[in-house]
């Protein structure tokens, strides 16, 4: 039986045809990553799946356009921790439990194909590394912050945060999540397992520039 040709098939939901899919995620797949950047995790299982469907791989053209292999929207639960649609997975390996895309390349397979009801969406920053030769990095696992006002330990709230994200920002995080009037003075500290405090009064610090004060 001779098969059709699928090269110009549109995908489901009318969204952009396969040749075109691939093309502008394999060009996106390309980009450098730079300070500040935001990328987002896939699942690598849904990812060879769209790949299988798109023919990205010259092994996986015979199955081009074959709803057998349609993708279905983005499913990040294989990376996800049972019951939190924030937290990923701990040990988690760089394209063996997920591929790295930059936000055009994630904005684009949403568009084409949804994503999971009840998920959210794993973005994460680029950060440098490095102390005397400066690399850049997808800051895949964040940091683990419990926060509470007034030193109140029955009422605490957890969050991860990046190392890239300034005192600023957590200011303003905390302000919402405890509902802290905007005109209203605050004070961060940090407060060490031995019981001491450390005044956060530097608006504009990261997370990395305090921990390479603190180390000093």
């Amino acid at each position: 039986m001779q098969r059709g040709d699928v090269c110009g098939k549109m995908a489901e939901g009318g969204a952009a045809d396969l040749d075109t899919q691939r093309g502008e995620v394999a060009a996106l797949l390309k980009t450098q990553l730079r300070k500040g950047d935001t990328w987002y995790l896939v699942d690598s299982h849904w990812f060879k799946q769209w790949k299988k469907y798109v023919g990205y791989d010259s092994w996986d053209k015979y199955q081009m356009g074959d709803q057998n292999v349609y993708p279905g929207p983005v499913d990040n639960s294989g990376l996800l921790r049972d019951g939190d649609v924030l937290a990923i997975k701990e040990h988690l390996i760089d394209e063996l439990d997920y591929i790295l895309v930059p936000t055009e390349g994630w904005n684009k397979l949403v568009s084409w194909y949804g994503l999971t009801e009840g998920q959210e969406p794993i973005a994460r920053k680029v950060v440098e590394q490095g102390m005397f030769v400066k690399h850049c990095k997808v800051e895949v696992y964040l940091t683990e912050l419990k926060l509470c006002e007034d030193s109140n330990m029955d009422n605490v709230i957890t969050r991860r945060f990046s190392k890239a994200d300034t005192i600023d920002m957590i200011e303003k995080d905390m302000r919402k999540l405890f509902s802290i009037p905007d005109e209203k003075e605050t004070r961060l500290w940090n407060r060490y397992m031995s019981n001491t405090f450390e005044p956060l009064n530097k608006p504009d610090s990261t997370f990395k520039t305090l921990a390479s004060t603190k180390d000093r």
